[in-house]
Parts: C-alpha cells; sequence; structure tokens
C-alpha cells in the first residue's frame, strides 16, 4: 500500500435544514450547542457553523435549495440514527434536552457499551445522545 498522509481528522459535516434560523434555534437554542460563526455569503447563502459545547466535530447548516435537497432533509442516513452525541453525564443533558422539548423516540436504556437513547430534531434526524462505558467498566 502506497504511503497514506499522516494527521487526518474529519473536522465537519454538513447537514442539511430546510433553513438557518430552524437549525440555529433547534442546535444552539434547544441543544445548546456553541455557534461558531455565522457569515453571510450574500444570495441567501450562509456558512453557520455549530458545534457541541465541550469540541468535537463541527457541523456545517447548509440550507436547502435544490428539490433533491429538500427531499434529504432529515434522511440523510436512510432512516438511521445519523448522528452520535456523547456526554460526560448523560442524565444531566437528557433531563435538559426533556425540559427543552426535544423528541426522544424510545426510554433511556443501559447497553454494554454505556446509557442511550434515540433523539429525533425537528427535520427528521435521529441522534444518539450516549454516555459511553467508563474505561470498560459496566
Amino acid at each position: 500500500m502506497a504511503d497514506m498522509p499522516r494527521g487526518q481528522r474529519i473536522t465537519a459535516l454538513s447537514l442539511l435544514v430546510p433553513d438557518y434560523e430552524p437549525g440555529i434555534g433547534f442546535y444552539v437554542g434547544k441543544l445548546g450547542f456553541d455557534l461558531l460563526e455565522d457569515t453571510d455569503m450574500g444570495g441567501g447563502k450562509r456558512w453557520v457553523r455549530v458545534r457541541p459545547k465541550g469540541g468535537g466535530v463541527e457541523m456545517l447548516l447548509a440550507r436547502a435549495v435544490t428539490n433533491e435537497q429538500r427531499a434529504a432533509i432529515g434522511n440523510q442516513s436512510g432512516g438511521r440514527v445519523f448522528l452520535f452525541l456523547e456526554t460526560d453525564d448523560f442524565d444531566r443533558d437528557h433531563a435538559a434536552y426533556v425540559a427543552a422539548g426535544v423528541t426522544f423516540l424510545e426510554a433511556p436504556r443501559s447497553e454494554p457499551y454505556g446509557k442511550v437513547v434515540v433523539m429525533q430534531d425537528p427535520f427528521g434526524n435521529k441522534w444518539d445522545l450516549i454516555q459511553p462505558v467508563a474505561n470498560g467498566s459496566s
């Protein structure tokens, strides 16, 4: 195999939303993500970046503008859980999200890999809120 580049990482992903304000309203307003950037690019286009508190991969909120893009809102993973939000305090974050009106598709459960619950953003994307088991302990 040829020499592969070193030091790569995924820093951001694009998430289709119907418009910027509802995306910001949910991710910043309800989930408490940081709004890293909201730059007017002209012609109704904006560069909107959000990221969970504590760091991690950024999301670029991309306003769907074509029929194909609009059809993919909330279904970028074919109906599967699409995004995984890791927390250091499941009970704290779950309670805050319940109070904020976030939609949960099930009750919290314990799995061998951690405490988890599936939630859904208002656009249809499924998320796992997860607190992993620390260092393999149960």
